[in-house]
């Protein structure tokens, strides 16, 4: 079920009621003016975060994409707005030119992920274990997502990890594989090793045309297969998610997908119908736009 509103961020907010979504997760201005789009002159305001925290259920997360350049503004504007600072998910990639020769090739985006005060939420820790033949139950979800891409695999040394421990303790944050030492009494270690170090973190590549779908033309989307999984960290089962920078509507996409309601907020017309005719794809209920 999708409820999108189509019109200024700050005020379509202000028709959602205090506390009602689970998670917001969005990829706003950077304030880079990105092809000279007027959209992206400006990182998201204070005002506009301090209505996101409102609108946010306690101990709710919000996941915010953003550039290298500007994201110390949009991390200050978040925290200043209410939130409290969690951590920076880095998506690193091998895709990417520079300007010229003023500039360093762009190979990753920093994601805020904040929370709101209150009981604190736990992650969906074991829907997003990264997943590895030699590992039973996957790896423990990192801060770091890569490409999958050559370029950025071979970043990483191959290796052999030397850890061993006991997967009974709740401290250890890692995860064991079928290789156990012990006598089944529930103190057996088991052996934490595997081979390359880039199988460690979830990949998904840049947006391919199969993300995009007929007739979109947004010069900034998101790969489906991301934000599914960025989704599912953060979301309880079951959630109402919010994108109050929908563009062309892939994380509206991605949460039905997921099983989530979703509201979108998006001011330009044409991105709305993009989102629109998306969402339609998914088989949501028709009728509930605003």
């Amino acid at each position: 079920m999708s409820k999108l509103f189509n019109g200024d961020c700050l005020e379509k907010l202000g028709e959602i009621q205090s506390a009602y979504v689970d998670a917001i997760i969005t990829d706003p201005p950077y304030g880079l003016s990105f092809m000279g789009k007027k959209w992206d002159y400006e990182v998201p305001s204070i005002d506009i975060w301090k209505e996101c925290l409102r609108v946010l259920k306690p101990g709710g997360y919000l996941l915010s994409f953003s550039s290298a350049r500007t994201y110390h503004r949009m991390a200050c504007n978040v925290e200043d707005a209410g939130f409290e600072i969690r951590d920076q998910i880095m998506w690193v990639y091998g895709s990417g030119f520079p300007k010229g020769k003023t500039q360093l090739k762009p190979s990753h985006e920093p994601i805020v992920m904040a929370r709101k005060g209150g009981k604190i939420q736990e992650l969906r820790i074991d829907d997003c274990r990264v997943s590895n033949q030699k590992i039973v139950k996957g790896r423990w979800p990192a801060n770091l997502i890569h490409d999958g891409s050559e370029e950025v695999i071979n970043l990483f040394p191959d290796s052999n990890s030397s850890r061993i421990g006991n997967p009974n303790n709740p401290h250890r944050g890692v995860n064991h594989t079928a290789t156990s030492y012990g006598k089944g009494d529930g103190k057996e270690t088991h052996d934490f090793r595997d081979q390359g170090s880039a199988a460690r973190f979830f990949y998904c590549a840049k947006a391919a045309n199969s993300d995009r779908g007929k007739g979109n033309n947004h010069p900034t989307v998101k790969p489906i297969d991301l934000m599914r999984y960025l989704i599912r960290l953060v979301c309880p089962v079951g959630s109402v998610v919010l994108d109050p920078f929908m563009g062309s509507g892939t994380t509206g996409k991605a949460a039905l997908e997921e099983g989530m309601e979703f509201i979108g907020i998006e001011q330009s017309k044409e991105y709305m119908d993009i989102s629109k005719k998306r969402l339609t794809n998914v088989a949501y209920q028709a009728g509930l736009f605003a």
